[in-house]
């Protein structure tokens, strides 16, 4: 069986599926759940169907665990605050800005243990 190029995400990955309004169902790569101004918001990479996502779009969606409840699946809903929805996206700029930089010092790190 042929490998698929997942762009780093594997079967190991966690992944969710959204039915979309149109009824469509998208398998959804989760990257990081974020926390901005006591909200957490669940970043998603849309996947096609070999796994893939070739223009690197991600979805901002709010997101809630029932408390009463650590069985129930987790609640996504729109976020349909411009200036909310900004806050988030620069909340996930500053995440990538982290992730690259523990990866460039990590491979330095590795680099000198050469």
């Amino acid at each position: 069986m042929a490998e698929n190029d997942t762009n780093g995400y594997d079967d190991e990955e966690m992944t969710v599926e959204l039915e979309l309004d149109n009824g469509e169902t998208v398998n959804c790569a989760i990257i990081t759940i974020l926390t901005v101004d006591n909200q957490d918001y669940i970043v998603l990479l849309p996947l096609d169907e070999d796994g893939n996502n070739e223009d690197g779009e991600v979805w901002f969606y709010r997101y809630a665990e029932d408390e009463n409840n650590p069985n129930a699946e987790p609640s996504l809903s729109y976020i349909d605050n411009d200036e909310e929805y900004e806050n988030v996206a620069d909340a996930f700029d500053e995440y990538l800005d982290t992730v690259e930089f523990d990866e460039i010092v990590s491979d330095d790190q590795n680099k000198e243990d050469i």
